[in-house]
């Protein structure tokens, strides 16, 4: 018989010497060792959940509690990595080349998958093809909010000062592209108006300028806006969800209070490179789930104006192509473009 490899054996007295193994034996030795090296249980070491913005932001605040909840449930420490920068589609590209071990997986909103790709001409990945969806996490409302001493105390009164007086009213964004800057677009479109875009380098100028009255329209996100609704700096009107959120239960939303059909929500999606086993999909789906479904967790995104979902990986996979069609409709009639 052929030998064909080299073994080590230790005697009763611990003593190792060297033994020569058959073809067989070999072989063997070598395909249970093997075995032995892959087979660990997931998840084996700690894992990435990456997040396409900077530290300190809102989608930090609710990303690291989700972090800490799906380690316990894990048994591995889930260490959150920002790689903020291009409206997102950093942290997207890392995520879909990533290797689909169930490792590496993203917290992201419905601008990185379903509005950049309708933005940016060319993108360095797919958010339908290169992507697993894992689950729904929850969604978000908008307000719009105007200065006080804008003459509307309603939807419908919005709409008819804007259209007597086309592209004289003004409204703030956080920036060209956002989600603020969208769901104005979309009221636009839908009511047959014209008012004046303002961008800023991001939501907190925005908001100032419109306190201030530089500006007299802001779709503003409920955890920023509020506390100044509250205390008479701003006016809210009404909320840009299907319904009131639980958290907002006296404000009428767009489509109540004027514009039927409307509706421009921000949304959060948990997703893993295409290609990640199902049964580790599965496994992080329901580590989400077990996350949204305890009171202190639930308690602080409500809190915060975040809707808890815990949506199924194919209802985030139908949101995603869903919010592609709306989305690229509505930058192109309004001409958006980023490259």
């Amino acid at each position: 018989m052929k030998v064909k490899g080299e073994g080590k054996m230790k005697n009763e007295k611990g003593i190792w010497f060297k033994v020569i193994l058959p073809r067989s034996s070999f072989i063997l030795c070598c395909v249970v060792a093997g075995g032995a090296a892959t087979a660990q249980p997931y998840p084996s070491k700690p894992l990435r959940l990456v997040l396409p913005y900077p530290p300190g932001g809102g989608s930090d605040t609710i990303a690291r509690p989700l972090a800490q909840k799906m380690a316990e449930g894990l048994g591995q420490q889930v260490v959150v990595e920002n790689r903020g920068g291009a409206n997102g589609n950093i942290a997207m590209e890392y995520v879909a080349r990533s290797a689909p071990d169930g490792y590496t997986f993203v917290f992201c909103l419905n601008a990185q998958l379903a509005i950049n790709p309708g933005l940016y001409r060319k993108l360095p990945f797919d958010t339908v093809r290169d992507f697993a969806p894992i689950t729904l996490f929850g969604s978000g409302v908008y307000m719009l909010v105007v200065h006080p001493s804008l003459p509307v105390k309603n939807v419908k009164e919005l709409v008819a000062l804007a259209k007597s007086k086309p592209g004289q009213i003004a409204y703030s964004s956080s920036g060209n592209g956002s989600g603020g800057h969208l769901a104005a677009e979309l009221f636009n479109s839908m009511a047959g108006i014209r008012m004046l875009h303002v961008p800023y380098k991001g939501g907190g100028p925005a908001l100032m300028d419109l306190i201030a009255g530089q500006v007299q329209v802001l779709y503003s996100t409920q955890l920023a806006g509020w506390p100044h609704v509250q205390s008479g700096r701003i006016r809210a009107l009404a909320v840009t969800a299907a319904k009131r959120p639980s958290s907002l239960p006296d404000l009428p939303t767009v489509a109540e209070a004027g514009i039927p059909g409307y509706e421009a929500v921000p949304w959060y999606g948990v997703l893993a490179p295409a290609g990640t086993p199902r049964e580790i999909v599965a496994r992080l789906h329901n580590e989400v789930l077990r996350a949204l479904n305890q009171p202190d967790f639930r308690g602080f995104l409500v809190k915060n104006g975040i809707e808890p979902a815990g949506g199924s990986p194919n209802e985030l996979a139908r949101y995603i192509k869903s919010d592609l069609v709306k989305w690229a409709k509505v930058i192109k009639d309004a001409g958006v473009r980023i490259d």
